[in-house]
């Protein structure tokens, strides 16, 4: 392949890219001091469940529950309830709501978004070349999420399964995805950034509180089979490994999504 027919492949994701490294960088550190913080402190209760149990009850009622914090005593409770759970599914979100955001609608409301289409780019290109990027350093994160975790994995004592922790880097991947594909999907849709912002982060937050309020109790357990966030660990991925069914469904609709936001995209007028 030469170097003309190289610089032509997917232009506008190596752009995006090569544009955002620096914020990648960031929220790269970002995730490995929360793993760094959260996962070596396993070691300090390690064989002490009345250390658990403390803090358990230290919290008001309800909240244990609510936060999935029942299981703090094994390694793969305590990682999934640390980090996978809340801090990890916080931080993951918030990237996605960010860098959806900006890919399609950010540059709509900038006017940089008519200067791409008007060389020649297709909507449709634009579509799939920005979706990528924005999955391409989401796929980075949780890679990098599994290999720090399973760097610390004996010297924290969590003990988990390799093939596990990647089950639950995938489902923390699946969740950002799917929080990505309606952040570029409604921004592509509206062109407006605090739309794609709200849709983005809103899926995330209504699929974590349908799944804490489904924790509650027997009467409204129901509500776990339309949380996206029950979807991908309600079956403890880095216990029990990865549901593969519930991913794919996660995935799925995050495609049909896109697909969804690409057409709209596609005919509708675009102003800076």
């Amino acid at each position: 392949m030469s170097k003309r027919t190289g610089r032509n492949v997917l232009p506008l994701t190596r752009r995006n890219l090569a544009d955002s490294w620096r914020g990648l960088l960031g929220w790269s550190i970002g995730i490995v001091g929360a793993i760094v913080l959260y996962v070596p402190l396993y070691s300090s209760f390690s064989g002490d469940n009345a250390g658990f149990d403390e803090v358990i009850k230290s919290l008001p009622d309800g909240l244990a529950s609510t936060l999935g914090f029942e299981d703090l005593s094994s390694g793969a409770g305590y990682v999934q309830a640390t980090f996978l759970g809340l801090i990890g599914f916080v931080l993951f979100t918030i990237t996605a709501t960010l860098w959806s955001s900006a890919a399609i609608a950010g540059d709509e409301e900038s006017g940089s978004l008519e200067l791409t289409l008007a060389h020649g780019v297709s909507r449709v290109q634009v579509m799939i070349e920005r979706s990528l990027g924005v999955i391409l350093r989401l796929v980075w994160l949780a890679a990098l999420s599994a290999t720090l975790i399973l760097a610390l994995n004996d010297s924290s004592g969590i003990d988990l399964e390799t093939v596990n922790v990647i089950g639950g880097c995938l489902a923390l991947l699946s969740l950002a995805v799917l929080s990505a594909s309606f952040g570029l999907a409604v921004g592509a849709i509206t062109g407006r950034r605090s739309y794609a912002s709200a849709a983005a982060a809103g899926i995330s937050l209504l699929g974590y509180v349908l799944n804490s309020v489904g924790n509650q109790s027997a009467d409204v357990e129901w509500l776990h089979t339309v949380s996206t966030y029950h979807w991908a660990f309600g079956n403890s991925p880095l216990r029990e490994g990865a549901d593969g069914g519930a991913l794919t469904v996660i995935f799925g609709a995050s495609v049909v999504v896109l697909v969804l936001g690409g057409l709209v995209f596609n005919r509708r007028d675009v102003s800076a």
